[in-house]
């Protein structure tokens, strides 16, 4: 089996050179998202890690994310005028330094105060959107206040109508970018690993509480005035159930088992006039129903590895379902995107632009709204490199020419 999250041992010997990852203050010295990774580690609680880096299930849909795009290899071009190579993109109609839109991600105030801004912020300074989840801690009127911000909202639908009318009018007032619905989150998924790490009740354990205790960089940042609260939607919630756990577990149990394509028309109707996009599609039926749907345009992907157990990744389908969109219809992924080369992939199978949660996230834990910036630089600066170094000027030039993947090794014709 491929080992698509580490480096390969085909460089040491007997453990030497030393393999180690940069986890140090100086942010100057990070090398690559694992060096964020790997500070993350160093900082963050237990129980904050396994809710970060866990999947559902046996996490079968988890590492399929990264063996996908371990299983494509470049056919490089030489001989190439790489002056002026050039990653930049349009999205939605507005110029973007790269192919990015930093992904949803929800109860980011447990990894320390103000996250959901600070993403932002980073995002921002890079040059790429960033999608604030329903489930985040900031108020969507302090995030979307960040300076230069592009701003789209995540929807999930929970409880009454009322409370997704309310959500998208409020996203529509705020001047929202883009309304972007996750489909497949009605059921949780079995993260079993994360609540081993909680009580019956969703509290942290008695040792993962103690194990917190033991990060002090984390209390301070992040517990100084006791757990974060769900800002956009606490009013709907009952008092006696506000506490963050409790808030979590209780809007998981409104989510309504009988949404449906006609739930995706009404949201439709209700945002009008700006882009729409629903989000967790893995299915090539389902690629076929959104487009018909009247949606502005798709997200393949699998929620992080956190819903579906043994789910095909959205890398596995985007050749297919391009095909089935056609050429101008916007496409995105989201999963397992870690380096510059994932990006570029992406691009060449068939996506407009990906979508990366847990990239960003490394960096927020690390360094805040400046790790957020320098993940998301790491990510472009990768590109430009390696756009380089497989012959090719600018991402429009690229395509499935200069991919092969290893099932098919070696090439013959």
């Amino acid at each position: 089996m491929t080992r698509p999250n580490s480096h390969s041992d085909i460089a040491e010997m007997g453990g030497t050179p030393h393999r180690r990852f940069y986890t140090g203050g100086d942010i100057a010295k990070v090398q690559s998202i694992f060096d964020l990774r790997a500070r993350t580690h160093r900082l963050m609680p237990d129980f904050v890690l396994e809710y970060l880096e866990g999947g559902s299930g046996e996490e079968g849909t988890l590492l399929r994310e990264r063996e996908a795009f371990a299983e494509w290899r470049f056919m490089p071009h030489t001989l190439v005028d790489e002056s002026h190579r050039d990653v930049s993109v349009d999205i939605l109609g507005r110029p973007a330094a790269m192919p990015l839109v930093v992904a949803p991600t929800g109860l980011n105030g447990v990894f320390m105060r103000g996250a959901d801004t600070a993403l932002a912020q980073g995002a921002a300074r890079a040059g790429v959107p960033f999608t604030q989840s329903t489930m985040s801690n900031d108020p969507m009127e302090q995030v979307g206040a960040v300076n230069g911000l592009r701003h789209w909202w995540q929807l999930y639908v929970f409880g009454g109508e009322e409370i997704w009318q309310e959500l998208v009018d409020r996203a529509h007032r705020n001047g929202c970018e883009a309304l972007v619905l996750t489909t497949n989150s009605q059921i949780f998924g079995q993260r079993e690993w994360d609540s081993r790490g909680r009580t019956a009740s969703g509290f942290p354990t008695l040792s993962s509480t103690f194990n917190a205790a033991l990060h002090p960089r984390w209390v301070a940042s992040t517990m100084d005035r006791g757990m974060p609260e769900f800002a956009n939607v606490v009013d709907f919630i009952p008092r006696d159930k506000r506490s963050f756990f409790q808030s979590a577990d209780w809007i998981r149990e409104q989510m309504p088992r009988s949404m449906s394509w006609d739930t995706v028309q009404k949201i439709r109707l209700r945002w009008k006039d700006r882009p729409f996009f629903i989000k967790g599609i893995l299915n090539l039926d389902d690629v076929r129903r959104a487009k018909d749907s009247g949606v502005d345009g798709i997200i393949l992907g699998s929620h992080g590895g956190r819903q579906t157990d043994w789910a095909v990744s959205a890398l596995d389908i985007l050749q297919q379902a391009r095909e089935i969109v056609g050429p101008d219809y916007p496409l995105f992924m989201s999963g397992g995107v870690r380096r510059g080369t994932d990006i570029l992939k992406a691009r060449a199978l068939g996506a407009d632009v990906v979508m990366t949660g847990r990239a960003t996230l490394y960096g927020l834990c690390a360094y805040g709204a400046d790790g957020v910036a320098k993940a998301i630089e790491l990510l472009r600066t990768e590109m430009m490199n390696e756009l380089g170094q497989i012959g090719v000027r600018t991402l429009h030039d690229l395509d499935t020419s200069v991919l092969a993947r290893t099932g098919d090794l070696p090439l013959r014709g």
